[in-house]
């Protein structure tokens, strides 16, 4: 597919990687509706449910769940090799700009949204752009939807993972004793990071040794779905507390929410060296290091018990 750059995505700060998207990492509706026709993206549709009852018109089903990990950590990288196979068979090609739509539907879509963009970043993809509200926008755009299932001729890929903007748990054990130096910031609200709530499959409550707290909802207008236009890159960078040379690692309980950090922090606000951890929490309480915020055994009984209430 035939790619084309626009200007306007250099000019407004929104593409930060030395390929050009056509779009830029961050799309609005009434942009990608102006220039469907000339740029003719892929629209991948990554809702796990919902896709035959209406989808955007000319969207390949990708459910977001073709990007998870097993339940016991669903923040887990996915196999290359089987990824491979199923983006082959979209017909996907790593230089052909591809916007991707979740539901829109609420802030936590997003996520979804920003973890298969940082996966199919990771993984080559160098076109890349993300529909602010996803199918909602789209909607209200008065764009079209079908109910017809989309196929495409399938391509050949040779996909390696690039770790870039990855974060092992290993790293965060080297951050933890001291071994390496790096920025970890929770992106969980407080209830999380405080230790009085924890992920179903985590196996503790509490948060990264050294870490600090800034929420993902701080990217979004309160209510809304979609992420907002607004972020101030050098207000966020003093906020978080970014350093040159030093790396900014966004984690959440299972690389969802975190996504969306990660996304606001690199793509849009243009922070080198911004990693996602995307085992996260669930996957870093499963092991024996140390945690931070953990409380004691009677504390987190009465807080598991008061979470089955509520």
């Amino acid at each position: 597919m035939k790619h084309f750059a626009l200007a306007l995505a250099m000019a407004t700060g929104l593409a930060t990687s030395a390929h050009a998207a056509t779009f830029g990492p961050l799309v609005e509706a009434a942009e990608l509706s102006a220039s469907l026709e000339t740029a003719q993206p892929v629209l991948l549709d990554i809702r796990n449910a919902g896709y035959e009852d209406g989808h955007a018109d000319g969207a390949l089903f990708a459910p977001y769940r073709m990007f998870r990990g097993p339940a016991e950590n669903p923040g887990g990288l996915v196999d290359v090799e089987k990824l491979e196979a199923e983006l082959e068979e979209l017909g996907l090609e790593q230089d052909a700009p591809i916007v991707i739509l979740s539901e829109g539907k609420t802030d936590t879509d997003f996520g979804a949204a920003a973890r298969v963009y940082w996966t199919l970043k990771s993984t080559g993809f160098t076109d890349l752009s993300i529909l602010n509200g996803g199918l909602v926008s789209w909607q209200a755009a008065g764009l079209p939807v079908n109910k017809t299932v989309e196929s495409a001729m399938p391509s050949e890929l040779e996909l390696t993972f690039d770790d870039t903007w990855l974060a092992t748990t290993s790293d965060i054990a080297a951050v933890a004793t001291g071994e390496k130096d790096a920025l970890l910031v929770d992106s969980r609200p407080a209830a999380f990071f405080n230790g009085q709530k924890a992920h179903a499959a985590a196996k503790r409550p509490g948060t990264l040794p050294t870490a600090t707290n800034h929420a993902y909802t701080t990217f979004f207008d309160k209510g809304s779905p979609a992420m907002s236009t607004a972020i101030d890159p050098a207000a966020l960078k003093t906020t978080l507390g970014v350093q040159d040379g030093k790396d900014t690692v966004s984690f959440c309980n299972t690389g969802h929410w975190a996504a969306t950090h990660w996304f606001a922090v690199s793509e849009i606000a243009g922070v080198e060296n911004a990693k996602l951890y995307p085992g996260s929490m669930v996957e870093y309480s499963n092991t024996g290091f140390e945690m931070a915020n953990t409380p004691g055994l009677l504390e987190n009984l009465l807080s598991q018990i008061k979470q089955i209430i509520n």
